[in-house]
């Protein structure tokens, strides 16, 4: 069900789809694997916001994707990445990895930790051209915007050390202190989409939790307030 509240379409965490597989338990915002809601298959060209927790020493084997520009937020844990680029890391909370599957990549997602749960966010968006050559860029907060209330993380010119991405999207992660307040201005002809990571805020008056998502295709303002220390993904999309 869409709840709408000031031209903004809400997605309650409570309604997204859900997997428990032992090893891996799973929110689907969109519709995902056996999860099918016509209601919800995606958000212009953001086609999934999966909310994985992984157990320990478990994670996704090898497995092959094209044509779909996919990447992860740490939220918890370790994230180990592979893939047949060469590319192999490991990130930890706040960082963003995005690959770019192009014509065929084929890559896993672990969990090293033998003791520790991993908690990230796996997203996908459609690029703009088929056929690409595969690539893999990745975004590090500075020390001097580890904190800010919003800061640039993905875009398609990789500005401001954001990652690089092929697709018409600004992706922002927003984080908040409890009565902090940040605002994001919405032009004609584009959408935005924001998944509340963790934590509580409001916008533009309607009252987010975590795993909620938001979203508007309205020019204009979205003020954002926190009501206790937390963190989202704000998607500005042509």
């Amino acid at each position: 069900m869409k709840t709408t509240l000031n031209e903004l379409s809400i997605r309650r965490a409570n309604e997204r789809g859900h997997g428990d597989h032992g090893w891996l338990n799973s929110y689907h915002t969109f519709s995902f694997a056996d999860y099918y809601d016509p209601a919800h298959a995606g958000f212009r060209s953001l086609r999934v916001i999966n909310d994985d927790r992984v157990a320990a020493g478990k994670g996704f084997g090898a497995h092959p994707h094209r044509d779909m520009e996919i990447f992860s937020y740490v939220l918890e844990g370790t994230l180990e990445h592979k893939d047949s680029l060469g590319n192999g890391r490991q990130l930890k909370p706040g960082r963003i990895q995005l690959m770019s599957a192009g014509r065929g990549v084929t890559h896993s997602e672990f969990n090293p930790s033998k003791t520790e749960p991993l908690h990230f966010l796996q997203i996908w968006i459609q690029p703009g051209e088929r056929g690409l050559k595969p690539s893999y860029t990745e975004w590090h907060p500075k020390p001097e915007n580890a904190n800010a209330p919003k800061v640039l993380v993905i875009s398609p010119d990789g500005r401001d050390g954001s990652a690089t991405i092929h697709q018409d999207v600004d992706v922002y992660r927003v984080r908040l202190k409890d009565g902090e307040t940040v605002s994001h201005e919405i032009k004609p002809g584009r959408g935005a989409w924001l998944h509340v990571a963790d934590g509580a805020l409001t916008i533009n008056g309607a009252e987010l939790a975590t795993g909620d998502g938001a979203s508007t295709e309205a020019p204009g303002v979205l003020t954002l307030k926190a009501n206790k220390l937390t963190e989202a993904l704000l998607f500005d999309m042509a």
